[in-house]
């Protein structure tokens, strides 16, 4: 790693630290073949872009950063299962629709595909949707309010729940944190079940994004099952078993190959 420019340089130290969090500047300075100077110069630079906070003899990332590789993690995490879920999902989607996307990862790799779309209004309580939509020409978004949830970027609680009653969607989005094989839809948090639940009330369809690795999995907080949703999109790698009771919900079942 000996003659990396800077900014490589400080980019890699920050993954050390998300990696590592009790890795010293010695460590450093010998790992990337510097001094003892330039590591810190280089923590000084990092610092004073709230990335990490100094301690003695070291480093540790900010909760921002701590976020941001964690959100990171959990998007990598079967994307290429995610995406080609995505893939099917937008063709779904039809000029001049109003949508709803929630805040799950596979919604956000949706939000992707949608930036070339025509006359589209999004409605999401997703910090990372709104962002990821934010200069697409075609779509006007529309970011729901409420209190910003910890470890995530998300919005919930009343203030979400009550925004959301003023809207009438053509297509509801929605991630799931498992889909028990009895077809029922699990979020890890209360809050946003109770937002997913008036998402599919407010929209004239939904649609459930969930991978296969979902399936057989339960949370917190259930809000609903399948059979409360139009479609459902899963991967190939899905269990034949259970896409066949999933199918007797009266729902109709995708399965795509990442």
């Amino acid at each position: 790693m000996r003659n990396l420019p800077s900014a490589a340089r400080q980019a890699q130290i920050r993954e050390q630290f998300a990696a590592r969090p009790g890795v010293s500047v010695s460590e450093l300075a010998r790992q990337f073949g510097v001094c003892v100077m330039t590591i810190r110069r280089d923590l000084t630079a990092l610092e004073g872009k709230s990335h990490i906070q100094r301690t003695h003899g070291g480093a540790v990332l900010t909760e921002r950063m701590m976020l941001e590789f964690d959100y990171r993690d959990r998007r990598g995490y079967q994307r290429a299962a995610k995406q080609a879920i995505a893939r099917e999902a937008r063709k779904l989607v039809q000029p001049g629709q109003r949508l709803i996307l929630d805040t799950g990862t596979t919604t956000l790799e949706l939000a992707a595909l949608l930036k070339d779309g025509k006359d589209l209004t999004v409605i999401t309580p997703s910090l990372a949707v709104a962002s990821e939509l934010q200069h697409a020409p075609g779509v006007e978004v529309i970011l729901l309010g409420g209190v910003i949830r910890r470890g995530s970027p998300d919005l919930t609680g009343p203030a979400t729940e009550h925004c959301l009653e003023l809207f009438a969607a053509d297509f509801a989005f929605q991630g799931a944190d498992g889909i028990g094989t009895d077809g029922a839809i699990y979020n890890s948090d209360l809050r946003l079940a109770r937002v997913d639940k008036i998402m599919r009330r407010v929209a004239a369809k939904s649609c459930v994004l969930a991978d296969s690795k979902k399936i057989g999995l339960t949370a917190l907080a259930r809000n609903g099952t399948l059979a409360d949703v139009a479609i459902f999109i899963t991967d190939t790698a899905a269990p034949a078993a259970a896409l066949r009771r999933f199918a007797k919900l009266g729902t109709q079942i995708i399965t795509v190959t990442p």
